[in-house]
């Protein structure tokens, strides 16, 4: 893409706006990454609460959960097209306002809704519509959020800044992961089957409220007020040109964009998400162990990322982000040997965990930023929000689906690996296409 750059000076916000910008960014990130990290943590229960009608075996259950989660993810493009066109004409405020609205009441609403013992056939498909309202919002989200956090951010710092999108995906999920350790230890299990699955749903409204109350109070970003200003009429000559020039350039930055981030995606949710069910199914773990081995991958992940995203502004994102595709791709199958060992200390699977979250931080920590260098601030939230939801759509939503079938066809439990190593193999020659300077360069109009 072209567009010529403007002057770093233009960019310049006075700090306070910058801070506010970033707080009232990450906020709807964690929530909207706690539920996902939730119902992924409680997939199982899940399924036998809405999916396993009398005579269903457990793993047809999962199955059909984790099918529910994937459809949530494939509404995502669409949510990243509908509101990302509205934070490109109409403003990113509004955007993160109305999409934080969605994601809180949907999933307010999932807490409350009835089991198929009681609502019989119409519960699966009340979840899945719940679902696919979260996926709508979140596509919204990505687009706003990371616009905002970019734009606001001050002149070498937007690695650093765009990192907190990502920090606060790993704080969502240990929140997450925190609730589900601190239910299954206070409750029976059919305590836990029973309702206790419920609350950290409900939790969501209170989080959700807050979150609202920063939004409001946000303001539009110099980089989106400038361009509004000088936008061509819709119907003119020269707008319709420009709208046409900027769809073909639009379409091949998102295809190039979602090889970037396919390994990011893959890797990420199969070591902080997929894995609970996957320890439970494949490898026998109880729910508790499996737990804390994602609360360790998790922890990994978030100490990775801040920093991943500051070394991203003094030596670029190219640099930071190919070392973690190629660790993930040489580390897949180690871990998941170690994991499979019975003679393997446990302090040996905490740190084989811990690791593996880590390098997939590597990663996340310069993704937002280096997605918000590859488009132009006119359609940076859609450009950038397709570019991440489609990814996310294809091989984040799709990997419990696709990692649970095909070990139950196969029976081969080097799936995950398998899987995590072929998306971060494409990652990494995608990402070698990555400009050198581009992390030094302001962001376009």
């Amino acid at each position: 893409m072209t567009t010529p750059v403007h002057d770093p000076a233009a960019t310049t916000v006075p700090p306070p706006r910058s801070r506010r910008a970033l707080v009232a960014g990450s906020v709807g990130n964690f929530i909207e990454w706690y539920e996902f990290g939730v119902y992924g943590y409680f997939a199982t229960i899940i399924a036998a609460n809405f999916f396993t009608p009398e005579g269903g075996s457990d793993v047809e259950a999962l199955v059909k959960t984790y099918a529910s989660f994937a459809l949530a993810f494939f509404f995502r493009p669409v949510g990243a097209a509908v509101f990302g066109r509205v934070g490109d004409r109409i403003g990113r405020r509004p955007t993160l306002i109305l999409v934080v609205l969605l994601m809180t009441g949907a999933t307010t609403l999932i807490g409350l809704l009835p089991t198929y013992a009681t609502l019989g056939v119409a519960a699966p498909w009340l979840l899945t519509l719940l679902r696919i309202v979260q996926g709508l919002s979140a596509g919204g989200e990505f687009g706003g959020a990371v616009s905002i956090m970019t734009e606001f951010a001050p002149p070498g710092k937007r690695g650093l800044y765009g990192s907190w999108q990502s920090f606060t995906v790993a704080l969502g999920l240990l929140g997450g992961a925190a609730m589900a350790a601190l239910l299954a230890t206070v409750l029976t299990e059919s305590q836990l089957n029973g309702w206790g699955w419920r609350l950290p749903f409900l939790l969501t409204l209170p989080m959700g409220l807050a979150a609202l109350w920063l939004r409001l109070k946000l303001e539009e970003t110099p980089s989106f007020e400038r361009i509004r200003n000088e936008r061509p009429e819709p119907g003119s000559d020269s707008g319709a040109a420009v709208d046409r020039a900027s769809a073909r350039e639009v379409a091949k930055a998102i295809a190039l964009g979602v090889g970037r981030l396919m390994g990011w995606s893959a890797a990420g949710y199969t070591f902080l998400v997929v894995m609970p069910s996957y320890l439970q199914s494949s490898l026998n773990a109880t729910f508790q162990q499996a737990l804390v081995a994602t609360v360790l991958a998790n922890l990994g992940f978030a100490a990775s990322i801040i920093p991943a995203g500051a070394l991203s502004d003094r030596i670029g994102r190219r640099a930071v982000m190919v070392a973690g595709a190629l660790l993930v791709a040489v580390l897949a199958f180690p871990l998941l040997n170690l994991l499979q060992d019975p003679a393997a200390s446990t302090t040996a699977r905490g740190l084989g965990v811990f690791a593996a979250g880590a390098v997939v931080g590597l990663m996340a920590g310069p993704g937002p930023a280096m997605l918000a260098e590859m488009f132009p601030t006119r359609v940076r939230c859609t450009g950038l929000g397709l570019a991440y939801s489609l990814s996310n759509a294809v091989f984040s939503g799709c990997a419990g689906l696709i990692i649970t079938e095909s070990i139950k066809r196969t029976g081969n439990i080097d799936i995950p690996a398998y899987y995590v190593v072929a998306t971060c193999a494409v990652s990494a020659l995608a990402l070698f296409t990555l400009r050198g300077d581009d992390y030094r360069r302001a962001l376009r109009d």
